[in-house]
């Protein structure tokens, strides 16, 4: 069997719709998170860290955008990183890493980085580590560089407004579901175990992932996060994104 999957885009195809179903705004977010890489490069193709990169979301609009970028993704989860190596080949460096692991660093191939920038991952992670990788980050970026993270991040001025939010997109959620528009998080998952390439990455998720450990997710408020950045030594920390309950942070270093 060839080291890379045959139908790679059409993994990537599945995987965009499922995670748009829970992100409507999903594009907007890299866009916005990659328009601040283009400020803090003056439009120069960057060296970028991918990180917890999944499929190589990122990474491939990141190249899109910047065709000469040095682009490295980082994750930890062997079916994603199956679609990611298959997506970018030669484009880009793939590593397999565990954020939870203050070690990780070791597995990059190169520092400093112009920006590194994660979505929708870190919520995995318990708040302390959370803190503690915010750190970690800013050791790998160059002065000057980039810090970027999307995810779900409420405004706690607006608690009743952000709990309408969040029952409004479940609905839509649901209704996509129910006419087949979208597949939901338990169906896609159920495709990646029929799939004959995949299914022995599936087996091997589990393992690092068993079922009860990694359905646990941690969303604290934006400010959170901003604090955060701060306490770990950036010198600029603010959001360059809102959507509704979701935000983007970032810290300059």
């Amino acid at each position: 069997m060839s080291a890379y999957l045959t139908n790679h885009r059409e993994w990537q195809e599945s995987w965009d719709r499922q995670q748009t179903a829970f992100m409507p705004d999903r594009e907007e977010r890299f866009a916005a998170m990659l328009d601040a890489v283009a400020a803090v490069t003056d439009g120069e193709a960057p060296r970028l860290l991918d990180l917890a990169g999944g499929t190589g979301t990122i990474s491939l609009r990141a190249l899109a955008r910047f065709p000469g970028a040095q682009v490295t993704v980082l994750d930890q989860d062997p079916v994603l990183l199956t679609i990611a190596g298959s997506s970018l080949r030669d484009r880009a460096t793939v590593v397999d890493a565990d954020l939870g692991d203050p070690g990780w660093r070791a597995k990059l191939p190169t520092e400093p980085f112009d920006a590194v920038l994660t979505a929708t991952a870190l919520h995995w992670l318990p708040a302390e580590r959370v803190a503690a990788l915010y750190a970690e980050i800013r050791e790998v970026l160059r002065p000057g560089g980039l810090f970027a993270n999307a995810e779900q991040m409420e405004d706690e001025g607006l608690p009743e407004l952000s709990r309408r939010l969040h029952d409004h997109a479940r609905v839509r959620r649901e209704a996509w579901y129910a006419t087949g528009a979208a597949t939901s998080w338990p169906q896609w998952w159920a495709l990646v175990a029929a799939d004959e390439q995949l299914a022995p990455k599936a087996v091997e998720r589990e393992r690092i992932y068993p079922s009860h450990r990694h359905s646990q997710e941690w969303t604290p408020p934006v400010s959170w996060h901003i604090e955060a950045l701060r306490t770990a030594g950036f010198r600029e920390a603010g959001i360059i994104w809102r959507g509704g309950v979701d935000a983007a942070v970032a810290g300059l270093r």
